[in-house]
């Protein structure tokens, strides 16, 4: 496991569970950045006896170790907080960026989507002129967790 989180996902009140896994020495095995080593995401349910259940996969939610440039490995965590939960990573070089995912819950389609795609870009050298992107679902439509790419533009 790289990563684990606890919150209400499903808004049902009880806690839930975020996991992000790792691929054991995947520092030797993610060389290729066109082709990296993928970490999977994966959204566990409680139920009311207090069991998890798997609900939903996404391979491309979080940035493999290689992608955060100079800095390293770019995944800095993961929050929850009623309903919605965001993946935050941090790389780069002289120039560096942050870059926050968050997915928000749907009850009606039980069904976790894009929420926003937001990007902050500063060079080292000039640490006050921050040029922020967010995307919403104005900008790419309505996307499931489990349908949502990293890896593409």
């Amino acid at each position: 496991m790289l990563d684990t989180a606890s919150g209400d996902l499903n808004l049902d009140k009880i806690k839930d569970l975020i996991v992000v896994l790792k691929k054991n020495g995947e520092d030797t095995l993610s060389v290729d950045i066109d082709n990296p080593e993928r970490r999977p995401l994966l959204i566990l349910l409680r139920d009311k006896e207090n069991k998890l259940k798997f609900a939903r996969r996404n391979d491309n939610t979080v940035y493999c170790i290689q992608c955060g440039g100079m800095l390293g490995d770019p995944f800095m965590g993961i929050t929850i907080k009623n309903g919605y939960f965001s993946v935050e990573h941090y790389g780069g070089s002289n120039w560096r960026w942050k870059s926050i995912i968050t997915y928000k819950y749907s009850k009606k389609d039980k069904e976790w989507f894009l929420y926003k795609d937001g990007l902050e870009s500063f060079q080292i050298s000039d640490t006050e002129n921050v040029k922020t992107e967010i995307k919403t679902a104005k900008d790419f439509g309505r996307v499931k967790f489990q349908d949502f790419d990293i890896y593409k533009d």
